[in-house]
């Protein structure tokens, strides 16, 4: 089965075509700066167990054109994988929101796009594109099955003791307003990769996925049962440009002594805060740079990023009554050893001993950055969300 994945942001959008069940990525791709000047797209294949990679900087002004240029790569002369976008039987698609109405993957019909349609208001930045990419790839690929594969589904064990927010009643019966959670199959495919590590069923984890968005897990036997992220995907960690956990007063504050309208609050505490607002870089690796130069407020913001890890590390251990594992995952989770230093230091009372040189050399696939005699491993597990998309769209259709 071609099973070809589609996580469509505002202006990019990524993808894999993933042969099923062996579970094999044949090529890949990442459109970016859609409707923006100098649009590019970087498309890799995996030939012969070759990569070949070919990047294209043309006019790409909408997501319609991205997809089309997609499916033109997919089926190129010289390094194309298949002869006809026919030849993709399942499209699956990343949707950030399924709010109660979606606990589980599901195929895509008229129904379920007006229902993501009216999630909207509760992932604005998310959802949109989401849906943009559903309609445009039923255009382009026309005889493939689409799928939704939703990033709030993994979050649904999640008890009520800990998604319900302690608001009148009404706003959550009649308006949906709860904790959801984010993240979630990336959480979800790094905890069944950290099970397997570990050779170890009855298992309690906190995965750490730290990317441009943060978020963790609290899991228990393969099942979430507390989450980072809450309403939307804002709170919790301080991420690349947004604020994380904030004192609701300083919303209003802005509002009523600063002047600010709620439409710039909304966009400077989701497109201005987080490592920008405090170094105004919300790369890690240019944070670092700075750090290199002695600037002490990116040291600061550093600091304050694993410290707030830290911080959910010891709820979520209590939470869990315990802790087998840390798992770190996503582009900062992988390749930051500053970070997992950092947000892993100070904690051998909760058994959790870092081993500093293992951190620095790092390694490839899944591995542990702990002492030898340390109660809690400590995991580096790379990420695929794509994978675990595909995954989830073979076992549906099945």
């Amino acid at each position: 089965m071609n099973v070809f994945v589609i996580n469509s942001g505002s202006s990019s959008i990524k993808y894999q075509l993933i042969r099923m069940p062996e579970s094999v990525t044949v090529c890949s791709g990442l459109i970016e700066r859609i409707g923006l000047a100098g649009s590019v797209i970087t498309h890799k294949t995996f030939l012969n167990g070759q990569p070949h990679s070919k990047k294209e900087q043309i006019d790409i002004p909408d997501h319609a054109t991205g997809l089309k240029e997609a499916a033109r790569l997919l089926t190129d002369e010289k390094i194309g994988v298949i002869s006809s976008p026919d030849e993709v039987e399942v499209v699956g698609h990343r949707v950030v929101h399924g709010g109660e109405s979606f606990t589980k993957t599901i195929i895509i019909n008229d129904e379920v796009k007006e229902k993501i349609r009216s999630l909207f208001p509760l992932a604005p930045l998310h959802n949109p594109p989401n849906f943009v990419g559903i309609e445009v790839s039923e255009q382009v690929f026309k005889s493939a099955k689409q799928v939704a594969v939703f990033d709030t589904a993994f979050h649904q064990t999640i008890p009520a003791v800990a998604y319900r927010i302690a608001i009148p009643n009404e706003f959550y019966t009649h308006h949906g307003i709860r904790n959801y959670g984010f993240h979630g199959t990336s959480h979800k495919y790094v905890a069944v990769k950290a099970v397997e590590y570990l050779n170890k069923k009855d298992s309690k984890l906190i995965t750490i996925h730290l990317g441009n968005g943060c978020s963790m897990c609290a899991i228990r036997n393969g099942e979430c049962i507390d989450t980072s992220m809450g309403f939307g995907p804002m709170n919790g960690l301080i991420m690349g440009t947004r604020t994380g956990d904030i004192d609701q007063s300083i919303i209003f504050h802005m509002v009523n002594q600063l002047g600010y309208s709620l439409d710039e609050v909304n966009n400077i505490l989701n497109k201005k805060s987080g490592m920008l607002g405090l170094t105004g870089y919300s790369d890690m690796r240019d944070v670092q740079a700075e750090i290199k130069k002695g600037n002490e407020a990116a040291l600061l913001a550093y600091e304050m990023y694993a410290y707030h890890i830290k911080k959910f590390i010891g709820t979520f251990t209590a939470v869990l009554n315990g802790l087998d594992a840390i798992v770190f995952t996503a582009g900062v989770g992988e390749n930051d050893s500053l970070t997992r230093q950092l947000a892993t230091q100070q904690l051998e009372y909760l058994g959790i001993h870092l081993d500093l040189e293992k951190n620095k050399e790092g390694g490839k696939g899944s591995y542990e950055i702990n002492t030898p005699t340390s109660p809690v491993k400590i995991l580096v597990v790379p990420t695929n969300e794509e994978l675990e998309i595909a995954r989830q769209c073979y076992t549906l259709l099945l």
